[in-house]
């Protein structure tokens, strides 16, 4: 089992429910999902191959390429052209990603001050962006051709916008201070 599954199982759970006033432990906010998303241009296809590596990498399984819907002619656009990829964590590998990304790859960024809370959809979900994948340990920056971002989208069980902040700020997400 992950370290920060047990941790949550031992600490934060009951955290949670005591400072968000919940009934039981089978209430509070928990972790179901996380998914990585990165896109490119229909100009910059051939490097999709290299990014849905690095993307498998960063993940630790195979993510799958997505397709576009229909054709666009102002983007280059046709039906059927693969233009992203997207991997769906669940279960161990979405704790060990979570784990990694906390206190391996945010760290690593320049001039890092938290990620934004203006993030979360109103639904318990929080988006935000990663703007260069090298930031993760297992990428060799001396082999990427191309610096490329990604969409992080982290899936709580929870319907509301503060309990999903208390539960990742218990798994040690690093928000910025809130001045607006």
């Amino acid at each position: 089992m992950s370290q920060l599954k047990t941790k949550y199982q031992d600490d934060i759970r009951a955290t949670l429910v005591e400072s968000l006033g919940l009934k039981n432990t089978m209430q509070a906010p928990k972790l179901e999902k996380i998914i990585l998303n990165l896109s490119v241009d229909a100009s910059n296809r051939d490097i999709l191959k290299d990014l849905t590596a690095e993307l498998a990498t960063i993940a630790g399984q195979a993510p799958a390429v997505t397709k576009a819907k229909k054709s666009i002619s102002n983007f280059k656009l046709r039906e059927g052209m693969e233009i992203g990829a997207r991997v769906t964590l669940r279960g161990k590998m979405m704790y060990d990603f979570l784990d990694r990304l906390v206190n391996a790859a945010l760290p690593r960024i320049r001039d890092f001050r938290g990620v934004p809370t203006k993030g979360f959809d109103g639904r318990g979900n929080y988006n935000f962006g990663l703007v260069d994948q090298t930031i993760f340990p297992e990428i060799d920056p001396d082999k990427v051709k191309e610096i490329h971002g990604m969409n992080v989208t982290i899936v709580t069980s929870t319907k509301n916008d503060d309990h999903a902040l208390a539960l990742l700020k218990g798994l040690g997400m690093p928000f910025e201070n809130a001045t607006s």
